[in-house]
């Protein structure tokens, strides 16, 4: 029998938070590294998908992925409103 690893649990949500980047990635069709980028410019990843992990991780991919979409452009929208003009 193979050795088994056993993840953290803080492991396993990083390992989550890294799906959700990569499937917002995969759905709009831009690098991995932008989706983080623009998720961490609106702490979405703080303020959302690690306090929410624990639901979040119930759901289907697909679900997940069309939220996140979601989440994203709706606080990206908020954050636009919000920010001072330069």
């Amino acid at each position: 029998m193979k050795n088994l690893i056993e993840l953290s649990h803080t492991e396993l949500m990083l390992s989550f938070v890294a799906s959700c980047i990569e499937g917002v990635a995969r759905r709009l069709g831009i690098p991995y590294q932008e989706v983080f980028a623009r998720m961490k410019h609106v702490n979405m990843i703080e303020n959302y998908i690690l306090p929410y992990y624990d639901t979040l991780r119930t759901e289907s991919r697909e679900h997940v992925t069309d939220n996140m979409v979601e989440c994203l452009t709706t606080w990206e929208g908020k954050n636009e409103r919000t920010e001072p003009a330069e």
